[in-house]
């Protein structure tokens, strides 16, 4: 398989799902992106006390 045709068989691919959206309706980008936001938090808070020396 040469760089040419998967490069093109990417971009197939790609068309291909614009065409539904690509969003799934029960996602809000708000509600993914706090949940994120806290996990994060959530694994510094962690860390931090795992890293008493310093």
């Amino acid at each position: 398989m040469s760089l040419h045709s998967a490069a093109a068989q990417l971009v197939t691919l790609a068309a291909e799902g614009e065409e539904h959206g690509g969003n799934h309706e029960s996602l809000s980008p708000l509600v993914t992106g706090g949940s994120a936001f806290l996990i994060l938090l959530l694994l510094l808070w962690i860390t931090t006390r795992f890293n008493r020396d310093r």
